[in-house]
């Protein structure tokens, strides 16, 4: 996508976002976090043949978008195969909250889950939603954003984050340290409301009434807290985790610490009117906000699980080049918004300097995936 700009290509370009966003989201954070969520939960020998079809079926979707979304954009099979992919994921959801094992059921990681799935389910309603919108008010219509902005909010916030974290505490309870059940609930309780309060924060380049703004405003603080007292869960039992995880895996999960805890200050920021304003007009600050939450936030998180628990293996060098390409891309887009904000000038061949570091990041892929190029990758049940 990035070298459309240095280099023509026979492409539409607006298809192929629709593409990248469509199979970035779904083809890598959703089938990585539904792996993750069957390697571990799900009695895998009694229940491998119900969910291959699951997988197999998800995967002719994906397929299916991936063979149109590039030449049509949003029209008559791009929608079907995004349609089934919807109705996969509540199929992966059913499956696994009636036959995850009775052992798992009052666990902290699969209250985590469980709600991460329920939101994945809620978030549906906004492309159920655009088919009518567009139908009776037009693309053009405020309803038409917000509608995919509810999608795109309880997706990263709701589904991804809040597995992500359910996968954590499963971490913990397999290290056996102990979380108390009153500072669970409080952050549970700060998280759920905060994730649900925030979506307002969505709604403000609309410039809606102050009500929204504090109820945004409202849900951010609260999502911070959550996250305070997951750093002190942390902070709490560091020394169990450092003894527990080797050297790469440690820092990488401090890295993942500190991409969300930017992530939530960013996000808090946003309820300041200005600021809000100052999102909404300067598209660069927006797209680095949700490329640092996908390639940092949730993608950094899914390795590192990903490595924890087997499922890869990931090497110092691909992981130095795979950050390497995020913080080039991240700091060249948002210098673009700070340069269109506060009239830098944007130096020479910016373009080809974007496109140079996002291709690290394909690399970085490369050298995780070369290893099992010729051998099956074998994971203990």
């Amino acid at each position: 996508m990035r070298t459309f700009v240095v280099t023509p290509m026979p492409f539409n370009y607006r298809f192929i976002v629709h593409t990248h966003s469509h199979i970035a989201l779904l083809g890598w954070v959703y089938i990585a976090l539904t792996t993750l969520l069957y390697h571990l939960f799900m009695d895998k020998k009694v229940m491998d043949r119900r969910y291959r079809r699951i997988f197999w079926f998800t995967q002719i979707c994906l397929i299916g978008m991936l063979l149109s979304f590039p030449f049509q954009g949003y029209a008559l099979f791009s929608i079907i195969f995004s349609t089934l992919f919807l109705l996969a994921s509540y199929w992966f959801s059913a499956f696994f909250l009636k036959h995850t094992p009775r052992s798992f059921k009052g666990t902290k990681s699969y209250i985590c889950v469980k709600y991460a799935l329920w939101f994945m389910i809620g978030s549906s309603i906004g492309p159920w939603a655009l088919g009518a919108i567009m139908t009776i008010l037009g693309p053009e219509s405020i309803w038409y954003r917000l509608a995919i902005y509810f999608y795109l909010h309880f997706q990263y916030n709701g589904w991804m984050i809040l597995a992500l974290t359910g996968i954590f505490f499963y971490l913990l309870e397999q290290l056996q340290i102990n979380i108390s059940a009153r500072t669970f609930r409080y952050f549970f309780l700060t998280t759920v409301l905060g994730i649900i309060l925030s979506f307002f924060l969505s709604t403000l380049w609309a410039g809606p009434q102050l009500i929204y703004y504090i109820l945004g405003g409202l849900g951010a603080v609260l999502q911070l807290i959550g996250f305070g007292i997951l750093i002190n869960i942390c902070l709490g039992n560091r020394m169990a985790l450092k003894s527990a995880l080797p050297r790469l895996q440690f820092n990488i999960l401090k890295s993942v610490v500190f991409l969300l805890m930017v992530k939530m200050i960013l996000q808090l920021l946003t309820a300041w009117p200005y600021f809000a304003n100052l999102a909404a007009s300067v598209l660069d600050f927006t797209i680095g906000y949700l490329h640092w939450t996908f390639l940092g936030v949730i993608s950094i998180g899914l390795f590192f699980f990903l490595e924890f628990f087997g499922l890869i293996k990931l090497s110092k060098m691909a992981i130095t080049v795979y950050l390497g390409g995020f913080l080039i891309t991240e700091g060249l887009i948002f210098y673009r918004g700070m340069a269109a904000w506060l009239g830098w000038p944007l130096f020479e061949d910016y373009s080809k300097f974007l496109a140079v570091g996002s291709f690290l990041i394909p690399i970085a892929v490369m050298l995780v995936l070369w290893p099992y190029k010729f051998n099956r990758l074998k994971v203990e049940a």
